[in-house]
C-alpha cells in the first residue's frame, strides 16, 4: 500500500533562505534599538562607545517616571477588569449547552481583534466626548475604561481554551459530594482555572502598556501614558533616551510574554 503523503511547507524551495530573511528583518532593527541605548555618546546612528549614561538619564528623568507610574496604574487596573469580565463571559459561554446567539456573543466579545483598532479608538472618543460634554469629569476613568474594553478579548481567549481543556468530570464529582455551585468552582474549578487567569492577565497587561492608538485618542490633557510620551519625543528629536526607555519595556514585555508562554503551554 502506497504511503500517503501530506503537504509540508517547510519542504518547498527556498523556505529556510525566506525564514532567514523575514526573521532578520524583523529582529534586526530592535537589536539595533537595544544595542545603540548602550551609546555613550548623542547620536542614535554613530558608536562612541559602551555607556549606561542613557540609562541613568531616563532614571532620573521625572517626567518619565510620572508617565511610566501612569501607565503600570493604567495596565493593572485595565488588566484586573478585563480579567474578571473575561472570566465571568468565558464561564457562561463554555459551561452551559450551546444556545441561540453563543456566536453572536462570541463575536461581540472578540470584535476588538476584527475591527481595526483606530477604528474602536475613534469610536471611544465620540462616544467619551459626548459623556464628558454632559458629566464634565476629565479623569483617568475614561482610559481605564477604554483599556480595559480593549483587553478583554486578550484575556478571553486564554481563558477560554483553559476551560475548554478542563475535565468537567471533576466538576460533576464534587456535585456528586454534595458541593454547591459555588463551592464546586471555590475549590475545583477556580484553581484549575488559575493559570488560564494569570496567563490572560498578563496578556492583558503587556496590551495595555503598550498601547498607542487608543490611549491617543482619550486620553485627557496631562494624561499621557509611556508610549504616548515616547511617541511625542520622537517627533521633536530621536534621543538614545528613546532607546534605553524601549529597550526596558521590551524586556519587561518579553518577561510577561514568556511567563504567558510558560502557563498556557500543554504538558505531556
Amino acid at each position: 500500500m502506497a504511503r500517503k503523503t501530506y503537504f509540508d511547507v517547510t519542504r518547498l524551495p527556498g523556505f529556510s533562505t525566506i525564514a532567514v530573511i523575514v526573521f532578520v528583518m524583523l529582529y534586526a532593527p530592535i537589536l539595533m534599538l537595544v544595542i545603540y541605548s548602550f551609546n555613550a555618546g548623542s547620536s542614535v546612528a554613530i558608536w562612541d562607545g559602551f555607556s549606561w549614561r542613557w540609562y541613568v538619564t531616563a532614571w532620573q528623568n521625572e517626567q518619565v517616571k510620572e508617565v511610566t507610574l501612569r501607565s503600570l496604574m493604567l495596565a493593572a487596573s485595565a488588566a484586573t477588569i478585563s480579567t474578571a469580565l473575561a472570566t465571568m463571559a468565558a464561564l457562561a459561554t463554555t459551561r452551559k449547552r450551546a444556545f441561540r446567539g453563543q456566536t453572536a456573543i462570541y463575536v461581540a466579545i472578540n470584535q476588538p481583534l476584527m475591527v481595526p483598532e483606530i477604528v474602536t479608538a475613534v469610536a471611544l472618543l465620540i462616544l467619551f466626548a459626548a459623556v464628558k460634554v454632559a458629566t464634565g469629569y476629565q479623569g483617568m476613568g475614561y482610559l481605564i475604561l477604554a483599556h480595559t474594553a480593549f483587553c478583554i478579548p486578550f484575556a478571553y481567549l486564554p481563558i477560554r481554551a483553559r476551560l475548554e481543556g478542563m475535565d468537567m468530570a471533576l466538576e460533576a464529582a464534587a456535585a456528586d459530594l454534595y458541593a454547591s455551585p459555588w463551592q464546586g468552582f471555590r475549590h475545583v474549578t477556580l484553581p484549575l482555572l488559575m493559570p488560564g487567569i494569570a496567563a490572560g492577565m498578563m496578556l492583558a497587561f503587556v496590551t495595555s502598556l503598550d498601547d498607542v492608538v487608543i490611549s491617543l485618542f482619550v486620553k485627557s490633557a496631562g494624561q499621557d501614558t509611556l508610549p504616548t510620551y515616547l511617541l511625542a519625543q520622537l517627533r521633536r528629536q530621536v534621543s538614545p533616551e528613546i532607546n534605553a526607555i524601549s529597550s526596558v519595556l521590551l524586556l519587561l514585555t518579553l518577561v510577561l510574554l514568556t511567563t504567558f508562554f510558560l502557563l498556557t503551554r500543554k504538558k505531556d
